[in-house]
């Protein structure tokens, strides 16, 4: 695949979604992430990713207006994602907390909107309210984040509209290969979060080995990595170089045999919490 960062990809309704997004996960409100934004729109950035529990969506929608205005771009120019919290999680809960989102972003609309959590016996009305939502026009896509087979399975079996993407821990110790596969086939776009498991992975040896191959960091490794799986990646970052080094991975190309050794070093680990056991 030929991937640039402007490069999209379609989603199952046709709406086409960057491969490569900044994600504020953690990042409090203010000025820092702020200047986040602006600097990776001004680089290439299009997509930002958050939600409400991060808190942040006031500062990512003030950084938005600046970042368009300081680059002459327009609100569709951008893809902006948010999600609902599991304490607002039910159908007349969640359609208040879309308002509630939009209003401190101030935007009219988001461009992906999903549930962030499988909480079982809520998901389901939940999703019938992303799919109101999703009819009325006011957001362009709709999906879901850390579900696994099971979830998705269940949910569409009564779902009128399939889930567009489904959000998920994934980096090289967490390769998620059968949800990988199941989404591929269900036509539902895999996006990864935690892309460098929170920093833990940037002194492994083999990732080391490969990057000075291609002379790049074992971020940009990771990074390529998830693009040549066709999975979004949205790496965390405030530092402008850091944002600038996370996107130049769109001029070298992982090889069969080292995308196959990365894969090797699953093991199954999450940094986050298991969605089968999510209570919060």
């Amino acid at each position: 695949m030929n991937f640039q960062l402007h490069s999209t990809t379609p989603l199952a309704n046709g709406v086409r979604m960057p491969w490569l997004g900044l994600g504020v996960f953690k990042v409090e409100e203010g000025a820092e992430l702020v200047e986040a934004i602006k600097s990776a729109v001004k680089y290439g950035y299009r997509s930002i990713d958050t939600a409400a529990i991060y808190g942040n969506e006031a500062s990512v929608g003030q950084g938005i207006r600046e970042a368009i205005a300081d680059n002459g771009l327009t609100r569709e120019d951008l893809f902006v994602t948010s999600k609902v919290w599991t304490a607002d999680m039910g159908y007349e809960a969640t359609l208040a907390a879309y308002e509630t989102s939009l209003s401190k972003l101030g935007l009219d609309y988001l461009d992906l909107y999903l549930i962030h959590w499988p909480v079982a016996g809520k998901y389901k009305d939940t999703w019938r309210a992303l799919e109101t939502i999703y009819k009325a026009g006011s957001v362009k896509a709709i999906g879901v984040s850390n579900f696994q087979i099971h979830h998705l399975e269940d949910l569409m079996q009564e779902a009128e509209i399939k889930p567009m993407i489904n959000q998920v821990e994934f980096h090289p110790m967490l390769t998620q290969k059968e949800l990988l596969s199941f989404t591929k086939a269900s036509g539902i776009q895999l996006e990864a979060w935690s892309p460098l498991m929170q920093g833990r992975l940037l002194d492994h040896p083999i990732l080391g080995d490969i990057a000075a191959t291609h002379g790049k960091s074992v971020a940009q490794v990771i990074l390529r990595w998830d693009l040549q799986h066709g999975v979004i990646t949205i790496p965390k970052s405030t530092k402008a170089h850091r944002i600038i080094e996370n996107a130049s991975v769109f001029d070298f190309e992982l090889s069969t045999q080292e995308m196959e050794a990365i894969d090797r070093l699953n093991e199954n680990r999450r940094v986050g919490p298991d969605p089968d056991n999510f209570d919060f």
